[in-house]
């Protein structure tokens, strides 16, 4: 038998908008905290990357890295497995206006294939990275976004317009907005550059969050046809969230455990690419659950109480 819940989110409702408020604030405010770092795909630059046997110290790496640039920073390194010939690759990623020319990248390889030749070190390939494809490929992103959260404002009024279906759309995109906030906020605190991956965590997240507020959505709708006239709209709210909390449950902490156990592989193994999407990933599904179960609800019910007695109050007059 499945087990029934009781909890009273509705009467929670001035701490579940504060609290959401106070995550949303914080994550702007950590930009100017910590600092934001936008890949190379979106400042341009330079992508260097070489492949190697053996293990290499990533610290002796970064050093020499520096001492061929004559001390000047601003590069990354990451390292991973070149599947094609199975052997380990090492990438510098040189951001810059102008990227790395041809002669100061031969100097680069020459000084690194010599001070590592224990390691068989050689040039995989290089190449320079225009910010101009990182922009559009960004504003493409947002414009997605935009229409993408227009049609569901529609979609969720059509569909649930006996509940207020207006209210409900712009309510559910409210929370999308906090879901996305939350992990910038995600990646701004775990010191994780700004790149595609984040478009890739965020527009996942906007799909996993929607889908857990319409199973509510529609638990609300059906409760409120069958006792609109016994039970107040708080208690409707409740019941309804508290029949869809098992699901929710169940599916968020599935999901939040594979990507959990794929961030402790990847750290494992240094692959610091998946581990800057499946970390976020993490903080993106508990936002969304949260905001599915405690934010949206409560946000439609503030504002369709405020509604109803507007409205109230013009009959009135």
């Amino acid at each position: 038998m499945r087990k029934r819940f009781n909890f009273k989110f509705i009467e929670k409702r001035k701490f579940f908008i504060t609290l959401s408020v106070v995550l949303m604030l914080a994550s702007i405010l950590s930009t100017f905290i910590f600092g934001a770092e936008l890949d190379i795909q979106f400042k341009g630059g330079t992508i260097i990357t070489y492949i190697y046997d053996g293990e290499i110290n990533q610290a002796q790496f970064n050093e020499a890295v520096s001492n061929a640039l004559g001390g000047a920073g601003g590069f990354n390194i990451t390292t991973g497995t070149d599947f094609s010939s199975g052997r380990n690759n090492i990438q510098i990623s040189l951001t810059s206006n102008e990227g790395l020319t041809s002669d100061r990248q031969f100097e680069l390889t020459h000084a690194l294939t010599t001070q590592f030749a224990g390691n068989n070190l050689e040039l995989l390939e290089s190449a320079d990275v225009s910010p101009s494809a990182g922009r559009e490929f960004f504003l493409k992103c947002l414009v997605a976004v935009a229409f993408s959260s227009l049609a569901l404002i529609v979609y969720i009024a059509l569909r649930f317009k006996h509940i207020g279906g207006w209210i409900a759309g712009l309510c559910a995109v409210a929370a999308l907005l906090h879901d996305c906030v939350i992990v910038y906020g995600a990646f701004i605190v775990f010191g994780m550059s700004i790149n595609a991956n984040f478009m890739a965590v965020i527009l996942t997240i906007l799909g996993y969050s929607i889908n857990n507020t319409i199973v509510i959505y529609d638990r609300i709708r059906e409760n409120d046809g069958l006792h609109r006239k016994t039970k107040s709209r708080a208690d409707i709210i409740n019941e309804s969230i508290n029949q869809s909390l098992t699901r929710s449950i169940n599916t968020s902490l599935t999901t939040a455990v594979a990507m959990i156990v794929v961030t402790a592989v990847a750290i494992v193994y240094g692959v610091g690419s998946i581990v800057s999407f499946s970390l976020p990933m993490v903080v993106g599904i508990v936002a969304g659950t949260y905001s599915s179960i405690c934010f949206t609800c409560s946000l439609w019910y503030v504002i369709g109480e405020k509604k109803g007695k507007a409205v109230k109050k013009t009959k009135a007059a």
